[in-house]
This record gives C-alpha cells, sequence and structure tokens, in this order.
C-alpha cells in the first residue's frame, strides 16, 4: 500500500491547513502526519485527518542525553504512553527511531518491543546521518525482524551515497516498507530516491511497488521544477541523459542488439535510447545517423564526417545536431566538386 508522508502539524495553522486539504482529496493512497513525542505535536497531528500518525524520537544514546536530557527508562515510557495516546487519535500509529543507526541495537530492539505492546502498527529505522552500510542495515534489520512482528520500515540518508543500496539491503533482511523522496531529496545529500528504490526493486528483486513507473520522469521533472533543484543530467533513471550513447563500442552493439547495453528497457519509464556523435563514435555510428536523414556514405565520406564531428565537438563542447550534419556534408562534397574542377 503506497503511502504520502504530507507534511508536520507542529509546523502551524498553514501547514495544518495543506495537510488537511491533502488529506481531503480521497487519494488511493494512505496519509501519513510527522510528529514528536510531545503534547502539542500529538494535538496538532489530531486535528489533520490523516491515517497514520508517525511519532518520533530519538533512540541513540548520544541524542537522548544531549537532545532530549533524558535516559533510555524516560525514552521507554514515552513510547508507551504516546503510542496509547496516539491510538485515541488515529487509527494507526506509527513509532520513528531516529538516529536508530548509531544506537545500541539492544536498545532498539527493547524500545521495538515497547511500540509494538502498545499498539503501533510499526517502526522506522532512521539511518539519521547515512552513516550505514547495507551489510550493517542488513544485519541490523535483520534483529530487529527476529525480534518484534512489527511492519519495519527503513528511512536511509545519502550522506555517503548509500541510500539505495541500504534501502534494498533492508528489504532483503525483511524491512516490509521503504521511505523515499522523489529525485532524492532531504536534509543535507537528501533520502534514497523514489524513482531509484522502485525500479531497484523491480529488477533486482522483483518487488512491484505499485508505482506507475511511467510517470516517473514527469514527476521528478515537477518536483524539479517546484524546488528549484535541477536534476543532473546524468542522475539515474530520471536523467536526462541515462539512454545516451555515444561511445563507438556502446552505439556499434546497441545497433545490432539493444540488449547489449540495456539493463532494462527504458520504454518502462516511457523513454528510448538515445544515440549521440561526439569524440568518442565510431563509423557506425557515424553511417546510421546519417543514414536516419536519408544519407548513405562511403568509407571515405565516413571517415571526413568522423573528423568534422570530433573537431565541432571539440570546439562547441556540444554534439552535432541534424543541420550540423548535413552542413558538413554538403561542405565536403562542394570541397570534393572544387578538387575535382582543380
Amino acid at each position: 500500500m503506497a503511502e504520502i508522508e504530507v507534511g508536520i502539524p507542529a509546523m502551524g495553522a498553514h501547514e495544518i491547513e495543506l495537510i488537511r486539504a491533502i488529506c481531503q482529496l480521497g487519494l488511493r493512497a494512505r496519509t501519513m502526519v510527522w510528529a514528536r513525542m510531545c503534547d502539542a505535536d500529538l494535538k496538532a497531528a489530531g486535528t489533520c485527518g490523516s491515517d497514520i500518525v508517525h511519532l518520533s524520537i530519538p533512540v541513540s544514546d548520544i541524542q537522548i542525553a544531549r537532545k532530549l536530557g533524558r535516559d533510555r527508562d524516560w525514552v521507554l515510557a514515552a513510547i508507551d504512553r504516546y503510542v496509547r495516546r496516539g491510538l485515541q487519535l488515529a487509527n494507526r500509529v506509527s513509532v520513528g527511531f531516529e538516529d536508530a543507526s548509531r544506537a545500541d541495537n539492544d536498545f532498539v530492539c527493547r524500545a521495538a518491543e515497547a511500540a509494538q505492546a502498545a499498539g503501533a502498527i510499526r517502526m522506522r529505522y532512521a539511518d539519521t546521518l547515512g552513516v550505514h552500510d547495507p551489510f550493517t542495515t542488513y544485519a541490523r534489520i535483520g534483529l530487529l525482524r527476529a525480534d518484534v512482528d512489527l511492519d519495519i520500515e527503513i528511512h536511509a540518508h545519502d550522506d555517503l551515497g548509500l541510500a539505495t543500496a541500504n534501502t534494498l539491503a533492508a528489504v532483503r533482511a525483511g524491512a516490509t516498507h521503504v521511505s523515499t523522496t522523489v529525485n532524492g531529496l532531504g536534509e543535507r545529500a537528501g533520502n534514497a530516491p523514489l524513482e531509484e528504490v522502485v525500479m531497484a526493486l523491480l529488477h533486482l528483486h522483483g518487488v512491484d511497488c505499485g508505482v506507475a513507473t511511467g510517470a516517473l520522469p514527469q514527476i521528478s521533472a515537477l518536483v524539479a521544477r517546484a524546488s528549484g533543484r535541477p536534476v543532473a543530467a546524468g542522475k539515474s533513471i530520471v536523467g536526462e541523459a541515462v539512454f545516451t550513447h555515444e561511445s563507438g563500442i556502446h552505439v556499434d552493439g546497441l545497433l545490432k542488439d539493444r540488449r547489449n547495453y540495456e539493463g532494462f528497457d527504458p520504454a518502462e519509464l516511457g523513454r528510448s535510447h538515445r544515440t549521440v556523435l561526439g569524440k568518442h563514435s565510431g563509423s557506425h555510428a557515424v553511417q546510421h545517423s546519417y543514414g536516419l536523414l536519408g544519407v548513405e556514405l562511403s568509407q571515405d565520406d565516413t571517415r571526413q564526417m568522423l573528423d568534422r564531428i570530433r573537431s565541432h565537438v571539440s570546439a562547441t563542447k556540444l554534439p552535432p545536431g541534424r543541420e550540423d550534419l548535413l552542413r558538413f556534408y554538403r561542405d565536403a562534397a562542394l570541397r570534393g566538386v572544387a578538387e575535382a574542377g582543380a
């Protein structure tokens, strides 16, 4: 079941108004609001009409002591108290363990047990600082999976570039839910990108998340515009250049059978392969590109066009377009006529 974390009610009246409007849209996805385990947050969360209230609390010793000024026993008592109170306001309560990746293993299990006993439906394991690797993630989620019957959600940050890998490792270890953001937007280096996790789970684990993959590029572009955070051309899955081929060896193999250089069909994303000509292009790519323009090149023509293309790219740092290619061919033909006349 897809879910959307729609906001933080404690941010104020305007945020609550927006959350309520989203919750009233009748979306097929469940809606969730995020709150801390404190009276004011819980009260605000109870006014929004979301399907799930998510209650977060730190579980690492450093954050318990230095952020909350409390101890482990206080945290366990707070989990019990606020989960039970939350269930008076919402049908479902999820519990988030902030900084779980730096917390003591045994204490995380005790906290999960407390959440389960109080009636929570799920626990969120947060690698808040992005300090896990996939091996550690797998081991720690596996311990939790063996200890509690709760659903387990993985919330990975990308500080070391491992958010997607850690998310996949958690699923392999028994996590039932994954936390993602479009384009990986999030605090600092961001979170596991929706588009990467959806496609990786589908192709590496055979798990269909129920997301319309053909819409991922459009969603990515929309979020990029709204956030003012452009997507890099080489960004996996949704970057403009990720199905673009220039290398002569790759293009030759692609032309022979696209499966030679196709990890998955770009049509799943509503996209297609694209070849461009550049310094690394080979003769087959040049002949193919001119063939699409209705021009059949001889071997000598091909060598001349390849030299011209490489000079163009070196000078402009851009691949030649249709008009450029036709101009190169016309110029070569005119030179040939002039040389013949001489």
